[in-house]
């Protein structure tokens, strides 16, 4: 949810000014496209993930001040609730070992986080949504003492005019919930993968990271159940999309389109439409008015943080201002394991790679509607979900991401010379198997509780010791 703010309330004069200043600073954007202004280097990749901190019985344990007190180390953040934190990666070139050196850098901070966190007796979990998590948790009380996140509940609560956030999510069960803040995003937890891409391929890149959303939430599920009821495969997706849901403006189709979505359409020449979305559409949320130079756009890249796309482009900047474009793909699931965690990375590099080199763009395929349609289908029966793909065929996503798109996910990480090693490990083992077996996290949280009942806890726990161990999924036994 972003860096921390300097203030919790603002005024009407905050609003102008903030405004006239994100004005300014999207003007300042759209010359930097038009110049072709930004970085050149050969593609990086990063990733987020968050996670969460637990008690010895596998509840929540909301002490992430003094578990971030004692890591102390800045790739290790505050989430929104006291029992979330995030952990992030630094940019890595894509070649050769990159994947390696992403799984050791995870497996090097995730340590020292089991060890800072074991200090103040409490435990460590990445995963979707916690299987023990109850409504009751998801309290004013439990959100991190940060700034930003207060200032964003109260503005939330202000679009929406006061009205309570309402989840209602129609899966295998039915849920219906209300709340009065919005607490409720803190039950999802994701991996964001980031790749800084060159402008001459940002909107290519961005097209794609839409496309492959529905195979990509299929393979990473790994969030069946939420308040003891089985809903979606991906139960995060409307989780988070309701959880902060404030109607933005209506699209070109009539659709209301809010603060979490998988967006308008895909990008034609450049990433730019996007900012003019976030400018022209998106009320602003955090108005804080800042006094750095405009051409740090730090108005922009605080509204572009409150815009919550399925693909999101960010602007970053070096530190001689220098900027370039990345593209966060935030639709995989945390977890299951730190093997999967790569994989699940590995899998969209290779894909991207994969179809941006070739020569009819993947978008002249699949039109944008479809691509969406794709994805909460995906969403909502993972593997099982029945998709439109090139030429208009419907197949089971499954058995395309089996057939079709791993084998070229493959061929695409050889193009830009990954090492033949990480490929057949990561992908070749870990996600072949994973789909070989159709068991991903929701396939393997469903299966244990089919074999054991509604032991919501005895589940956390064989989780937990399965992710200990370093296992990928698919080893997993019910």
């Amino acid at each position: 949810m972003g860096d921390e703010i300097s203030r919790r309330e603002f005024s009407l004069e905050d609003a102008r000014e903030f405004e006239s200043r994100l004005r300014e600073e999207t003007r300042i954007l759209t010359e930097w496209f038009d110049d072709d202004y930004f970085e050149t280097e050969k593609m990086k990749c990063g990733f987020e993930l968050e996670a969460c901190l637990l008690t010895d019985d596998f509840s929540p344990a909301p002490v992430n001040e003094d578990f971030l007190k004692k890591v102390d180390n800045p790739l290790v953040v505050p989430e929104l609730s006291k029992f979330n934190f995030e952990i992030n990666s630094t940019p890595h070139p894509l070649e050769g070992n990159i994947l390696s050196k992403l799984e050791e850098e995870l497996f090097r901070v995730w340590r020292i986080c089991e060890i800072r966190a074991e200090e103040i007796g409490s435990k460590l979990l990445t995963i979707g949504i916690l299987p023990t998590l109850c409504d009751e948790v998801l309290t004013i009380d439990n959100m991190s003492s940060l700034n930003r996140y207060s200032a964003l509940n109260q503005q939330v609560l202000r679009l929406r005019g006061g009205r309570p956030l309402e989840l209602k999510i129609e899966g295998r069960d039915f849920l219906h919930v209300q709340h009065q803040d919005v607490m409720l995003e803190s039950a999802a937890t994701s991996l964001q993968i980031h790749c800084q891409v060159t402008s001459d391929e940002a909107a290519r890149h961005y097209n794609l990271s839409q496309i492959l959303s529905a195979p990509m939430v299929a393979a990473a599920a790994n969030s069946p159940y939420l308040f003891c009821r089985d809903l979606w495969d991906e139960t995060r997706i409307p989780v988070f999309e309701q959880s902060v849901s404030v109607a933005s403006f209506v699209d070109d189709l009539d659709q209301v389109v809010r603060r979490v979505t998988f967006g308008t359409g895909y990008a034609t020449d450049s990433l730019l439409k996007p900012f003019l979305e976030n400018l022209e559409c998106y009320p602003v949320l955090l108005p804080l008015v800042l006094d750095d130079d405009p051409s740090w756009l730090s108005h922009l890249r605080l509204q572009n943080g409150t815009v919550w796309r399925w693909t999101r482009p960010l602007i970053g900047l070096n530190e001689e201002g220098k900027p370039h474009l990345r593209i966060e793909h935030r639709v995989p699931s945390a977890g299951p394991s730190i093997p999967d965690v790569i994989a699940n990375i590995a899998l969209l590099l290779g894909l991207t790679t994969y179809y941006a080199g070739r020569e009819r763009p993947l978008e002249c395929e699949i039109p944008f509607e479809i691509a969406k349609e794709n994805f909460y289908a995906a969403a909502k029966r993972g593997l099982q979900a029945q998709i439109k793909w090139e030429g208009g065929a419907t197949c089971l996503i499954g058995t395309l991401l089996e057939d079709v798109l791993l084998p070229s996910a493959q061929e695409g990480l050889q193009s830009v010379g990954l090492a033949q090693e990480e490929i057949d490990y990561y992908l070749g083992e870990v996600m072949a198997l994973r789909l070989k077996s159709r068991q991903n996290g929701a396939a393997w949280q469903r299966a244990y509780i089919a074999n054991h009942g509604s032991d919501f806890q005895g589940m956390t726990g064989a989780y937990y010791e399965n992710q200990k161990r370093n296992l990928p999924v698919h080893q997993w036994a019910v």
